[in-house]
């Protein structure tokens, strides 16, 4: 039963056990579910989440619905939330499931070029970027009010299937508390819903080093005239004569046989190894071939003819 058109209060508990059954539903039907859980009662414990979270409590314009989203997300009810590039989507539970649309403008490029070249050569790394791990003027500059990295609230806008008639309800609030608990898993979303891309900060410093670097390497080639400039010498140039003629050198000695004698000791050498060849070849000679004990025979005189 309704009073005066606004449902009646049911508990947090009977809203979300509500809710949970009909994200069932979505999940039997291959919807992907990503919920918000806080731990305790801070939302956002990293930079980037609790840069997101303070943003929207700057603003005049959120100051009424704010507090109301807090209590909604700590509670559990932002039961899925998906961030994308320009958007942002939920399910918030309330007297029902409520869904949510949040658009976000893209961050123009010159006012990100802006903010590249202001934090150019203070980012070492981009895991020192995500971590936050930041020098205080660069965070400062990050979240600068107008300028900055986080959208104002020109550049939000607001759409819940609720019935309550103001831009930002307490469920688009919760959902946007959410964001700033996804932060802390995620800070890469902040970028990706930005449209922008986070390497861009790192390349901007690392462009600015290298031209630092490339300077002094360039300085010190000298060419022979910026020589004798520095040291007050005349540089004799180099005369041009015909090359040497190619002598052939000895070729190594190699231990074969029959090889030519080069060395004086073996010249030296040289009769005794013939005498000693030629002894060996006299005593090497045919020898006549006789019986075993047969005696030798007298020489016989030869016939005298007579006349």
């Amino acid at each position: 039963m309704s009073y005066f058109g606004w449902q009646p209060y049911v508990p947090v508990a009977e809203r979300r056990r509500q809710a949970e059954r009909k994200l069932a539903k979505l999940k039997k039907k291959g919807q992907s579910v990503a919920p918000v859980t806080i731990e305790g009662r801070t939302i956002a414990a990293t930079f980037w989440g609790k840069s997101w979270c303070t943003n929207l409590e700057r603003y005049s314009d959120y100051e009424n619905r704010i507090p109301r989203g807090r209590t909604y997300v700590r509670n559990g009810s932002v039961l899925d939330l998906q961030i994308a590039k320009g958007e942002i989507t939920a399910m918030v539970a309330g007297s029902e499931l409520y869904k949510i649309n949040i658009a976000i403008a893209p961050v123009k490029a010159a006012r990100w070029k802006a903010i590249c070249r202001d934090c150019a050569g203070t980012i070492d790394s981009l895991v020192e970027l995500l971590q936050g791990r930041l020098a205080k003027g660069v965070m400062d500059r990050v979240c600068r009010e107008g300028d900055g990295l986080f959208p104002s609230p020109t550049e939000i806008k607001l759409s819940c299937s609720c019935p309550d008639w103001a831009d930002m309800c307490k469920h688009v609030a919760a959902a946007l508390y959410g964001v700033g608990a996804r932060l802390d898993q995620k800070p890469q979303l902040l970028f990706v819903l930005r449209g922008v891309d986070e390497n861009e900060l790192i390349a901007g410093a690392g462009q600015d080093l290298t031209l630092t670097k490339a300077a002094p390497s360039a300085a010190k080639m000298l060419d022979d005239g910026d020589v004798a400039a520095l040291f007050g010498l005349e540089m004799a140039e180099p005369a041009h004569s015909d090359p040497p003629a190619l002598t052939a050198s000895k070729p190594p000695r190699q231990p074969k046989t029959g090889r030519a004698v080069t060395t004086a000791a073996e010249k030296k050498a040289l009769p005794s190894l013939k005498n000693k060849s030629r002894v060996t070849r006299n005593r090497s000679g045919p020898k006549p071939i006789t019986a075993v004990g047969a005696k030798k025979r007298p020489a016989q005189p030869r016939p005298v003819h007579s006349a």
